[in-house]
């Protein structure tokens, strides 16, 4: 079966209006703007501070001399911002199905693959807000990147919450229940965080238990961290866009395959019925 042929307005049209309803939950959710930010200012302002003076770093790039670690653990939190920010898209779209909008959503005559992704970049859209928002608070914690870090960091952003949001989708078609979600954040959000190279460099990692330095380099989080650590700093890391972008595909594969009705995992539950 081929796909109907649209005008580019009514693509634009259906996208701006699944970003638009993304905009309104978001601005009427203020607390989970605050939220996204609390937690790495937290880590910034009390964990960092002290552990400043127990985990010393060497010159590790994309640094091109010392820095303190609550500089090196910054783009960490960025990206943390960016995966709780995915796995809260996950849950909207756990709650959706149970009511039934997301269903009215899928029965639309545009491609499942670009409605999912609609829905992924308006997402990506706030956690790249919640981001600079907290670098501007960084800012006055005297964590300054290079000015135009913070513009060419902006590709990073946007692929690095492409592939965790992508990630949070595919998640969210296996999870049947909305209570159900909290053992995911549990499982998920946490090993990703802690076992990558947002709050300790790989190298360090290897001196301590080679395993959990191989459990971190395989952990596709740590390369969004790099990816994000070297824009902030005018640096070119290939191996994190490859890896980041490679991931990117397959989670958002998986994600269109899932909410086939034909072929994911409501065709199971059809069959089970």
């Amino acid at each position: 079966m081929t796909e109907r042929r649209f005008p580019p307005s009514a693509w634009f049209t259906a996208f701006r209006g699944i970003a638009w309803r993304e905009t309104l939950r978001f601005v009427q959710q203020r607390g989970r703007f605050l939220a996204a930010l609390v937690r790495p200012l937290v880590w910034l302002f009390i964990f960092a501070a002290g552990f400043r003076a127990v985990l010393g770093l060497s010159i590790t790039p994309p640094y091109q001399t010392y820095v303190l670690y609550e500089v090196y653990v910054t783009p960490g939190l960025v990206a943390m911002i960016q995966l709780f920010n995915g796995m809260q898209s996950s849950l909207s779209m756990v709650y959706d199905r149970e009511t039934g909008a997301m269903r009215t959503l899928l029965v639309s005559p545009f491609p499942r693959w670009f409605l999912l992704g609609s829905k992924l970049m308006a997402g990506v859209i706030v956690s790249i807000i919640q981001a600079y928002a907290f670098l501007a608070i960084a800012w006055f914690w005297d964590i300054r990147p290079p000015a135009w870090g913070y513009v060419a960091v902006l590709p990073a952003l946007v692929l690095s919450g492409l592939m965790l949001g992508a990630l949070g989708l595919f998640l969210s078609s296996a999870i049947r229940q909305l209570e159900n979600f909290a053992g995911v954040m549990n499982f998920v959000i946490f090993p990703m965080f802690f076992a990558s190279s947002a709050l300790y460099p790989l190298w360090r990692m290897r001196e301590s238990s080679p395993l959990l330095h191989d459990i971190c380099a395989a952990n596709p989080f740590t390369y969004a961290v790099e990816l994000i650590r070297f824009a902030l700093y005018l640096q070119w890391n290939g191996q994190a866009l490859a890896v980041v972008a490679g991931c990117l595909a397959v989670f958002f594969g998986a994600a269109v395959f899932m909410y086939d009705p034909a072929k994911g995992l409501w065709a199971r539950r059809k069959e089970r019925g």
